[in-house]
């Protein structure tokens, strides 16, 4: 039963995913009760997984929290949003530290990808409007490749 529960709570941290990228991109908002219900989550899944208090969940939260510093400085410099630095902190919880690096590789290649379309169509349309990229989309991602492992990746 703790296996399907689990599932359950993989099944709700995806939706939460869906929800995210769409939308930052219709408003390019990831609002605080989704990035908080994404963190929160992630406390029954640790039991579920069968994580201990110490050392397993403090390494999932510091992980988390140098994820978070990270980011928080590209915000600082006006390259990443708010939203978008709590939504891959949010995410990284959930995930050992192995699968926190794919997510952010992941996540990189999908945001350069994400980029590159938006200044091409910017500049097609010959706009100077500032560009802002709806990074949760790439963080969604990121997360939803990450997830898969699990169900997909059969031999290791």
């Amino acid at each position: 039963m703790p296996g399907v529960i689990a599932d359950i709570l993989v099944a709700a941290l995806a939706a939460m995913l869906l929800v995210a990228a769409v939308g930052d991109l219709k408003s390019r908002i990831i609002p605080n009760r989704l990035n908080a219900a994404i963190a929160l989550t992630a406390i029954p899944f640790w039991w579920l997984a069968g994580l201990s208090p110490w050392p397993d969940m403090a390494v999932q939260v510091a992980v988390a929290a140098g994820v978070f510093f990270l980011f928080a400085l590209a915000f600082r410099i006006g390259a990443m949003g708010g939203g978008d630095v709590k939504m891959v902190a949010a995410v990284a919880l959930w995930l050992p530290p192995l699968a926190v690096l794919k997510l952010l590789v992941v996540m990189s290649l999908a945001g350069g990808v994400i980029t590159l379309a938006m200044l091409a169509r910017q500049r097609i349309g010959k706009s100077r409007a500032q560009l802002e990229i709806p990074y949760g989309v790439a963080i969604a991602f990121g997360g939803f490749w990450v997830l898969s492992e699990r169900y997909l990746n059969q031999f290791g």
